[in-house]
């Protein structure tokens, strides 16, 4: 086990330098005629820099990432750390809730400083960071809040149902979904507007014709906001989120800044595309599929009495099977295979962006405006122009910018 998790992890961690490598390549050196106007050759200079300096930074993190797992596993991190939390408690919840906890504040301090980094210098460098230390330090320690609010019962509950309830995961998977289940019907009114502003937009003409694409898709939108993305970012963007009554879209306040109108209307009837072509539906279904299919294999990571538990614990040096325990070493074995299907649901995202650009045209009877709009974020975003296709099929969920300006105008 202990041979299987290493190689499935540093093939992973090359693959992932080799597809960076790839789209370094990739990179063109002129303008590629298609975004001539939104692009000179010194934005793309610019944009050739941002990805060469990201593409650095991501290396030397996934790098630092892989070594401290390493040196905290073979050092019989986990089987000290286990021993330590039963010493506060004899309690299976409570056991695990400490255990989990100083692993997430420790991966959590761990990552501040390449947060920091990332935000205040390549962000900065580049122009887009538009968050102070303080909106730093208090989006960090909302966090923290929220994950103790929410993460610590959830956990709780999971941990109890392994350590009390027979077919552990059949019940834990109904658990954590009627949760998700809550979780977004709730969060665009109670959790979102603790990290930005939601303010109503404004009356006038856009609004106007918002309404009006929303009855004509036969999508009421009793409320469209505009978020104050600026905030943190000059990057804009829009999005849709909720379920029920609690649907809300958001359109970013730097997205408005920069677009026209009718770009504006391309973007949101994508976005009610999203919506009108099921995939809201489709994707929250597959969700709970996979996540009943997690779960089962997690109850066999779990399971006290079984081969493949033993395995998995021994391969990790940890001797007492155990609920909390398992639901890590289960995440670090499922890493590789998660990227697999990863590369599955991306490539299902990407027809689904391809089909609700398609939408989008066929609603506002043209498909030059959300054309348009997507050159501009792209120019504005510093984004590749040309990605390689490893990387396109390995994390891209939106196909690349010019595979979508050709199907649109064939829209």
């Amino acid at each position: 086990m202990t041979i299987v998790v290493l190689i499935s992890l540093f093939v992973l961690w090359k693959l992932e330098i080799v597809a960076t490598i790839l789209n370094l390549k990739a990179f063109p050196r002129a303008v590629p005629p298609r975004l001539s106007d939104v692009m000179d050759q010194e934005k793309l200079d610019r944009a050739h820099a941002y990805s060469r300096v990201s593409a650095k930074f991501n290396i030397i993190q996934s790098t630092a990432s892989l070594a401290l797992l390493l040196t905290f596993w073979f050092c019989g991190g986990f089987a000290w750390l286990d021993g330590f939390a039963r010493s506060f408690s004899d309690q299976g919840v409570v056991v695990g809730l400490i255990f989990l906890s100083l692993l997430f504040l420790g991966q959590s301090l761990f990552s501040l400083p390449f947060s920091i980094y990332d935000t205040f210098v390549i962000e900065q460098r580049f122009g887009f960071n538009k968050s102070t230390p303080a909106v730093f330090l208090i989006d960090r320690l909302k966090g923290l809040l929220l994950a103790a609010v929410i993460g610590l019962p959830l956990t709780a509950g999971i941990l109890w149902i392994f350590i009390n309830v027979p077919n552990a995961w059949l019940w834990a998977w109904a658990f954590v979904t009627v949760f998700q289940l809550v979780l977004t019907y709730l969060a665009p009114s109670l959790i979102m507007p603790l990290f930005n502003k939601f303010t109503p937009m404004p009356e006038g003409d856009l609004k106007n014709d918002i309404e009006s694409l929303g009855q004509k898709c036969g999508f009421p939108l009793d409320e469209v906001f505009v978020m104050d993305g600026s905030k943190r970012s000059t990057k804009g963007n829009a999005f849709f989120t909720g379920l029920g009554k609690r649907k809300k879209i958001a359109l970013f306040d730097t997205l408005m800044e920069k677009h026209s109108r009718k770009e504006l209307l391309g973007v949101l009837a994508h976005e009610i595309g999203h919506f009108r072509c099921g995939h809201i539906k489709q994707r929250l279904m597959v969700g709970i599929l996979q996540m009943a299919a997690i779960f089962f294999l997690l109850g066999m990571a779990t399971d006290p009495h079984g081969q493949f538990a033993r395995l998995l614990f021994d391969g990790f040096g940890v001797s007492s099977i155990s609920p909390h325990v398992g639901l890590v070493l289960f995440v670090i074995l499922l890493e590789p295979v998660s990227k697999l299907l990863g590369v599955l649901a991306h490539a299902w995202s990407r027809k689904h962006e391809f089909e609700a650009d398609a939408y989008a045209a066929k609603m506002t009877g043209e498909s030059q405006p959300l054309s348009e709009a997507l050159k501009k974020l792209s120019a504005d975003h510093l984004s590749h122009p040309t990605p390689s296709a490893l990387r396109v099929w390995l994390d891209y969920s939106h196909p690349p910018l010019l595979q979508r300006l050709d199907a649109l105008e064939k829209a």
